[in-house]
């Protein structure tokens, strides 16, 4: 998966979060898929940027990218 298909894939995320949030006002949503595929996007870029290879970023479990200091 390249820079371009994650961020197509976050794009994605975005708007049916938007769509599900209409639909579901108060009722709350997990936002845990799009908070792992922004890390796996900052991961690519950080590896690219210097230097490695971007295909050897892998998604994160949630219980390690939920608990990270905003």
């Amino acid at each position: 998966m390249d820079d371009r298909s994650i961020l197509s894939h976050i794009n994605a995320l975005v708007a049916e979060e938007k769509t599900l949030r209409a639909r579901h006002v108060g009722e709350g949503l997990n936002d845990t898929e799009l908070d792992r595929t922004w890390d796996l996007l900052r991961q690519r870029r950080a590896k690219a940027e210097f230097g490695d290879d971007p295909d050897n970023a892998e998604e994160r479990p949630a219980s390690e990218v939920e608990t990270y200091l905003q």
